[in-house]
Order: structure tokens, then sequence, then C-alpha cells
């Protein structure tokens, strides 16, 4: 039984996702050792920026006129495809960068969503398997805050992984991640840490309940065999 991974903060080893994301994977471990993780980078390894669209141009040709470009692009979508259908439970570490979503996670979406099992019409492929995700926010876009409003992505991010993909998703959000280090921001420093503690405890919570909701599932579907 694996859980899925995908990071896409730009940050290394200073990303706040990618640190919220190891307790959750931490909290899956503990709770199931046993469980594999699976993992894909997209900041390591972005995808192509021209995938998505050589992949789409490709379908509507017969297979005798498709290029190479055009099979390797469709080839990477049944890839990226297959590793979520693997699983059996995701985690998501996904930022928040210039007010929208990351473009290694865009890209990411857009080639899944070649792929002929993510057609519109189509059932949600990943429906009632558990999923946490993990928004990080450099600023504050809470109700009040002269950015409210200005978070693009968290409502995308919810709409796809919950609405599309049909995942059970748990979703823990951590603010103001630039406060420590950005001028301007010292008076913010102590709602960051207060967001930050949340967040891991939130993820913490949610990797847990990840991990119990395969284990409860695997011994359900071994007592009807």
């Amino acid at each position: 039984m694996s859980l899925f991974r995908l990071d896409a903060s730009i940050r290394g080893d200073q990303s706040v996702s990618r640190a919220v994301a190891d307790t959750a994977e931490a909290a899956w471990i503990r709770t199931h050792p046993s469980g594999v993780v699976t993992r894909r980078d997209l900041s390591a390894s972005p995808i192509p920026a021209d995938a998505w669209s050589s992949a789409v141009m490709g379908s509507f040709m017969p297979e005798d006129q498709r290029t190479e470009d055009h099979r390797r692009s469709a080839a990477l979508a049944t890839r990226l495809v297959d590793e979520l259908v693997a699983a059996e439970a995701y985690l998501f570490a996904v930022p928040l960068y210039n007010y929208g979503v990351s473009q290694h996670v865009k890209a990411w979406v857009d080639l899944l969503l070649a792929d002929p099992r993510m057609a519109p019409g189509k059932d949600p492929l990943l429906a009632g398997r558990p999923g946490a995700l993990i928004v990080t926010r450099g600023g504050g876009y809470g109700a009040g805050t002269p950015r409210e409003g200005w978070d693009h992505a968290t409502p995308y991010y919810r709409r796809f992984f919950g609405d599309m993909l049909g995942l059970e998703l748990h979703v823990s959000e951590v603010e103001l991640t630039l406060a420590e280090t950005s001028p301007g921001m010292e008076s913010l420093r102590d709602l960051a840490r207060r967001s930050l503690d949340a967040g891991h405890a939130s993820a913490d919570a949610h990797g847990e309940l990840l991990a119990k909701h395969v284990l409860t599932t695997g011994e359900t579907a071994a007592a009807v065999r």
C-alpha cells in the first residue's frame, strides 16, 4: 500500500511546504510502518512546458502522423496518471506563487488531463481515496487583510484534487511563511509561528488519517475476499 507524495516548492531545504509535508509523511509511516512512499518532485524534475500541447495535438492525429514528440508526451501523461492510480493515498505539498498556482503544478495537472482516463465526463479517477493537501502562502490572505481575495491558487487546488480527482481531501494551510526573513513583516512573526504550528499539527493528524483509512480499507477488502 503506497502514499503518493507530490512536492512543488522551488526553495529546497528552506521550503515550508516540504517541512509540513514531512510531518504528514512521518505520521503516515508511524501509523503504517509497512506503507510505501512514492514521490514526484516537480521542482527537481519539471514537466516540460510543451508536453501538454504536444500530447493534446497528437491525440487529434492519426497514429501514423504523430511525431516522436507527440508519442513521448502522451507516454509521459500515461506515466503520470499511472503513478496516481497505483497509490492508495495522496500527499500534495503545493505553494502559492505570485497569487496563483505554481507553474510546475499547472504543467503537471495539464498533462494529467491529456490522458484519456481523465477526459471530461469520466467518473473521478480516484474517487473516495484519501488525500492531504498542504498549501503554503508567504503573506496573509485572510478576511480583512490587504490581500484578501488575492489567493487564486487554493480554490484551484481544492477543485482539482477534491472535485476532479474525487479525493476525500483534508487541507492544511500555512500563511505568512516569509515573515521570518522579510523586512517589514516583523510584527507578523508571532502570527506566522502560530500558523506554522497549526499547520504541522494539522498535517500530523491528516497523515495519520490517511494511513488509518488505507489500513481499514485493506482490512475490509481482505475480509470480503
